[in-house]
């Protein structure tokens, strides 16, 4: 019986700690041209990345915006950098995601 306890406290103290941090963000570390982008878009952006339910749509709308965050950097003669992870990996299914 105690030890039935001890496992139920310890998936709930993890259960919670996993909940607490909440669903991916996307931001300034994970966003190429997210300062070339305005607060209400940075809203809709994320907003619409937790929307995708398909690898390949989410991939196609990343595309499209990243190809108006280089056109936004190459207007204001800015350098792009590069998005560090794949916004779209979680909806790839487990074997397929990068390591």
């Amino acid at each position: 019986m105690f030890r039935f306890a001890l496992l139920l406290a310890a998936g709930v103290v993890l259960g919670n700690a996993a909940w607490a941090r909440g669903p991916w963000r996307a931001g300034e570390d994970n966003t190429a041209g997210w300062q070339l982008m305005t607060p209400q878009e940075r809203i809709e952006h994320q907003a619409r990345l937790r929307e995708f339910t398909d690898y390949a749509a989410c991939r196609a709308y990343l595309e499209l915006h990243h190809q108006e965050m280089v056109d936004r950097a190459r207007e204001r003669a800015l350098a792009l950098p590069r998005a560090r992870r794949d916004a779209c990996a979680h909806l790839l299914p487990d074997r397929e995601r990068p390591q």
